[in-house]
């Protein structure tokens, strides 16, 4: 059986700690769908298509992971892809209680879907997309938080 896990977000940009929580994860999964979420009520940053780019440049080499982009349910979306996984990556308990709660209400919407949460590493337990966005902003050097193999 071919498990398959999707790690969903908006990668507004991706971050090292996204970056260490797909790769760890390989061996527990035969396939990772990297999957940026599209919500129209949500102001990115960097455009879905340049945030698309930088994925599969970072993750290149690795032919078990695949880039999408998708909208809606993240169920919905699991369950066209046939994945039986959602990985999330945790770096705080508000971030546990937080992904709890979504994991809770996306096994009710779809039954045979579980939630995989793998800890970051301390170094990157402060590292957020959110964090990184405004130093860009201000213009600071995001280049220790962003993949090293990215093209920014």
């Amino acid at each position: 059986m071919n498990r398959i896990a999707v790690f969903p977000g908006s990668f507004d940009p991706i971050t090292k700690g996204h970056e260490s929580v797909i790769i760890r994860s390989l061996g527990l999964f035969d396939t990772i769908i990297v999957a940026v979420g599209v919500n129209s009520e949500k102001k990115y940053l960097f455009p879905l298509e340049q945030r698309i780019k930088w994925l599969k440049e970072v993750f290149a080499g690795y032919s078990q992971i695949r880039i999408e982009s998708y909208s809606g349910l993240t169920t919905d979306f699991c369950r066209n892809n046939h994945a039986a996984y959602i990985l999330r990556g945790l770096r705080t308990s508000a971030d546990f209680e937080f992904e709890r709660s979504i994991g809770q209400m996306n096994k009710k919407i779809y039954s045979p879907i579980e939630t995989v949460f793998l800890l970051a590493l301390p170094e990157y337990n402060a590292l957020n997309s959110s964090v990184v966005r405004d130093i860009y902003r201000n213009g600071g050097d995001i280049s220790p938080f962003i993949p090293d193999n990215m093209n920014f």
